[in-house]
Parts: structure tokens; C-alpha cells; sequence
């Protein structure tokens, strides 16, 4: 049996980073991972998230799902106006279709590209096939046209090989 060669995922200790442009460069990547997450787990589930994060700096980054403010204000019990939520609501509910209809042509091209790879193999396996029993004797009714360009492409390989091996001599034509 084998032994590991890596270490694996392990345990970091969490710590102040001393280094200023370390903490920098840790901040700014953490930050836009945060908000992916924030933004994947609004659209996937519906929830309205609000993040806001205070850079070393001093500078806030915010992120809401629908906007920062919205969130905020009812989570603080501050509704706004039911002209606010409806056009909230309008807006995530538009939102909500397009990702839907997003979704929905994913999920389309995922099954088309399933079904484009099956041909693939189909065909190479029949390619595969006219190769071991000698491509010269394949049967072109059989061959669609992508193989038969594949058959013609050969043809020509042989012939240029046999031209080039065959001395031409002029036999006054």
C-alpha cells in the first residue's frame, strides 16, 4: 500500500495576520468569496442575505440580496413602504424567472452535451473499428459523412505516400 504524500486538509489556526499586504491580499480574496457564497445561497434557497464587512482600511463592503438597505431595515424592524416591497418583491420575482430560464438552458446544453459525447464515442468506436479491419475495406454505405472525410483524408495519405515512394518515370504521356 501506498503512502499519503500530502498533508491533506488540515486545521489552521486562526490568527491576526501581522503583515500589512498579506492582510490586504487575505481580506480582498475572502471578501469576494464571501459574497459568492452570499449571493449562491440567496439564489439557490430564495433567503434575503445582507453582508457587510469592514475592510482593515475602514471602508464597508456591503452585499444584499435584494439590497443591502432592504434587508437591513427589516431585520431592524424598520420596513419601508409597501410601494418599496412590492417593487422588492417585483424585482425578485423577475429575478427569480430569469434564473429560472437560466437554469432551465443549463440544464438543456448539460443534456445536449450528454448526448453530443455518446455520438462521439459511437463514432469513434466505429472508426476504431474500420481501422482494425483494414479502413481500405470499410464499407461506405455504411459511413456517414464525417467518416467518409475521414476515409478520403487517408486515401489521400496513401496515395501521396505511394507517389512519393514509387519513382515516376515518363512513359511519353
Amino acid at each position: 500500500m501506498s503512502t499519503k504524500k500530502t498533508k491533506g486538509k488540515q486545521k489552521i489556526e486562526i490568527k491576526e495576520i501581522e503583515n500589512d499586504v498579506t492582510k490586504l491580499t487575505t481580506f480582498s480574496k475572502r471578501r469576494s468569496g464571501i459574497t459568492r457564497k452570499a449571493s449562491n445561497l440567496a439564489t439557490l434557497t430564495g433567503a434575503h442575505v445582507a453582508v457587510g464587512i469592514y475592510s482593515p482600511g475602514g471602508k464597508l463592503y456591503t452585499f444584499g440580496s435584494s439590497s443591502f438597505e432592504s434587508v437591513t431595515n427589516r431585520f431592524l424592524g424598520m420596513e419601508t413602504s409597501d410601494f418599496c416591497d412590492n417593487t422588492v418583491l417585483t424585482l425578485g420575482a423577475q429575478r427569480q424567472s430569469r434564473i429560472d430560464d437560466l437554469n432551465q438552458q443549463v440544464n438543456q446544453l448539460m443534456q445536449k452535451l450528454g448526448e453530443e459525447k455518446k455520438k462521439k464515442k459511437v463514432m469513434k468506436k466505429k472508426l476504431e473499428g474500420v481501422e482494425r479491419n483494414g479502413w481500405w475495406e470499410a464499407k461506405v454505405e455504411h459511413l456517414q459523412k464525417p467518416e467518409l472525410l475521414e476515409l478520403e483524408k487517408k486515401f489521400k495519405e496513401l496515395l501521396a505516400q505511394l507517389e512519393s515512394k514509387v519513382p515516376k518515370k515518363n512513359h511519353g504521356v
